[in-house]
């Protein structure tokens, strides 16, 4: 279903409204979901979550990634989802212009990898042989063995909202207490619409 919604963009503050795209479908093992995207054709400003058909509560997944196989599980993230790598210490939190996905363990890898190499080109250019250009490929190189199996990491996804999911028998759920849904990032936040904007 695609409507317009006569609200002004929440970045270029354009008054021509908004296009809203609603498409309900199942995703295996997780259930029904509504995709919601929100979009402004004047700046290309655009937003994406994933609503359950039923109600979430504030939940943390993980799963070790320790085979080539745990590449291919299923991930559901949610705008306001933070993920972290955490024997790597590496983690994003829900920015102001952070959107929802379906990928996979390997595309999350792969999302890492790009914004580590865009540092390290960067560290690079401004220091030729700086530590931090080192510390990056460091990095990108424990990633390709963790990508190989040879290595391993906890791949942890903490949605307040609750709508973030693993896909994969190895991976485990749970609810996260009120003091650790209280300290993370929810995201961007949306414009609120009433019932009568999606007639």
């Amino acid at each position: 279903m695609e409507s317009t919604i006569e609200q002004p963009c929440p970045v270029c503050s354009s008054d021509a409204g908004l296009t809203m795209i609603a498409r309900t479908s199942e995703i295996p093992y997780f259930g029904e979901h509504t995709q919601l995207t929100i979009l402004c054709d004047a700046c290309g400003w655009k937003h994406t979550d994933f609503i359950p058909a039923e109600g979430s509560k504030p939940g943390a997944c993980t799963m070790l990634i320790d085979s080539p196989g745990h590449m291919t599980a299923r991930v559901v993230r949610s705008p306001s989802c933070t993920v972290r790598l955490v024997e790597l210490d590496l983690e994003v939190k829900p920015g102001v212009s952070s959107t929802g996905y379906i990928s996979n363990v390997e595309g999350v890898f792969n999302r890492f990898e790009d914004a580590i190499s865009m540092l390290q080109r960067q560290a690079m250019s401004e220091h030729e042989g700086s530590q931090a250009a080192a510390e990056c490929a460091a990095l990108l190189n424990e990633m390709a063995r963790i990508k190989a199996g040879q290595s391993s990491v906890e791949l942890v996804l903490l949605d307040p909202m609750g709508h973030s999911q693993i896909l994969h028998e190895d991976a485990v759920s749970r609810e996260l207490s009120e003091e650790e849904a209280e300290v993370l990032s929810t995201g961007p936040s949306v414009p609120v619409f009433d019932a009568g904007d999606l007639a």
